[in-house]
């Protein structure tokens, strides 16, 4: 109701009564669906210091509208809207411009958007937000509220909460073997924001850009935004395949993910990442290392990360919380070169000043307090079971459906005959399968026919009756 007097001004007919322009005011927003079914309107004393008339005034219009059926009123309760009224659509307006070349090209470029249902069976990239110790999380942010909610209503530092920062880098330093201090942490709210972000600062339209075959959309959308020439390399079993390099346009930027290769799951071999190392340098490239899901790994201890290894500050490392909290907390990071933190805080408050404060706190204190390490350790152990669930549900379909590269993260893909790709998977996803085709992520030519399944989000019931379900899919399509 805080609108009502600037509509009932904007409405305002001097050649009627003040209590009539009241009444057509309020007919017209609940026709337009505006004051919704059983929504309370303030009392006629507040309302009429709000619109600057009398009590009278205001009283004659809810009883007009009391008459003909719009509210419904009671002594010493209130006034509530006693109609459900359905909107009309409001009337496209022609736009005053088109877009900047900018503009288009991240248009074009397209979005890559999350599932908003982790429970769909077999949705790739979902943590199980059941298995989060939600009660800690709550008692933690009580804490920090009583402690330092004031400061924490403030506009906060564009690089991020030291605090967090610091979290980070020892997190790092000890588990992934990264090279780095806060000073070098840059807080934003998710992965896709840091590659944005990257394409926007260091890639200029024509920059040629190599990404892994197939790959992560994100980052191809991201770089195409951006005006890159893409060139796509093929992954094999040791990650990128740097063998090639003599044959590709040198890169102004190289995007990896080498601790779990997305989608195929393969880890860079380390002669595969100093090779990879050596090229960046010499042609004076970056290299992004995006360090998605690293704490998943089941069956190995998982190598340190590429920026480690980096003696000429080529890696630009980008981690993030969506997976191994949960995705609406929406805090990653990237671990910048320190040359290019200036420029990165700049243009980083320039886009959206910075990342919630108290979700930074709150996490500062989970990860401080020895909560993060020991979820981890608990979230790996459940993920692995319900990986090694889903491999035995899908053995007795070994002979057509082949699980690759499954020593670790949220999913894995699946490689099928590629003339069955298209059918089953339409199958599967008209029974509610969540079926993403390996297709899908391959920027020339298709290598690899398949699927990304993912099962940490599933319970065991819901992973052998999705299980089942494919079964019933393949079944009723090869009958046909």
């Amino acid at each position: 109701m805080s609108a009502l007097p600037i509509l009932f001004a904007a409405e305002s007919q001097p050649d009627l009564p003040l209590h009539e322009q009241l009444t057509r005011t309020l007919r017209r927003a609940i026709l337009a669906g505006h004051l919704p079914l059983d929504s309370r309107l303030p009392a006629t004393r507040v309302l009429a210091q709000d619109l600057q008339v009398s009590r009278s005034t205001v009283e004659l219009a809810f009883s007009r509208l009391e008459a003909e059926g719009y509210l419904r009123r009671q002594v010493g309760v209130g006034s509530f809207v006693a109609i459900a009224a359905q909107p009309s659509k409001p009337r496209p307006r022609k736009t005053a411009a088109g877009l900047s070349q900018r503009g288009q090209l991240i248009v074009a470029a397209g979005s890559c958007r999350d599932a908003t249902t982790p429970f769909t069976a077999f949705t790739a990239g979902q943590p199980d937000p059941t298995a989060f110790p939600r009660e800690l999380w709550g008692k933690l942010t009580q804490q920090r509220w009583k402690k330092d909610g004031e400061r924490l209503m403030r506009y906060g530092d564009s690089q991020g909460l030291p605090e967090l920062r610091e979290a980070i880098a020892g997190y790092l330093a000890q588990s992934r073997g990264v090279a780095c201090d806060a000073a070098q942490i840059l807080v934003l709210t998710s992965s896709q924001q840091a590659l944005q972000l990257i394409a926007q600062l260091l890639i200029d339209p024509n920059d040629t850009v190599w990404l892994e075959e197939p790959g992560y959309l994100g980052a191809r959308n991201a770089m195409r935004s951006a005006g890159a020439k893409i060139i796509p390399v093929p992954v094999d079993h040791d990650g990128i395949n740097t063998d090639l390099s003599s044959t590709l346009l040198p890169p102004k930027l190289i995007y990896t993910t080498p601790s779990h290769q997305y989608p195929l799951g393969v880890t860079m071999s380390l002669p595969r990442r100093m090779a990879l190392l050596e090229q960046a340098n010499q042609h004076n490239a970056w290299i992004i290392e995006d360090d998605y899901d690293s704490e998943f790994s089941y069956d190995q201890r998982p190598l340190p990360a590429l920026q480690g290894l980096d003696q000429h500050g080529r890696v630009i490392y980008v981690g993030t919380f969506s997976k191994v909290l949960f995705p609406s907390l929406r805090i990653a990071y990237l671990v910048l070169p320190p040359d290019l933190m200036p420029a990165f805080a700049n243009a980083r408050a320039a886009f959206d000043g910075h990342t919630p404060q108290l979700a930074q706190a709150v996490t500062a204190d989970f990860m401080t307090q020895g909560h993060f390490a020991a979820h981890i350790r608990q979230m790996r152990l459940l993920y692995r079971s319900r990986r090694d669930l889903l491999v035995d549900c899908l053995q007795p379909l070994a002979s057509v459906i082949r699980p690759v590269n499954v020593n670790g993260g949220l999913q894995f893909a699946v490689e099928i005959e590629a003339e069955r790709e298209s059918q089953w998977t339409a199958a599967g996803q008209a029974q509610g399968l969540a079926l993403r085709p390996l297709s899908q992520f391959y920027y020339d030519k298709v290598e690899k026919n398949g699927w990304l399944l993912g099962y940490a989000a599933l319970s065991n019931i819901q992973i052998s009756t999705a299980v089942d379900t494919l079964k019933k899919c393949l079944r009723s399509v090869d009958s046909v």
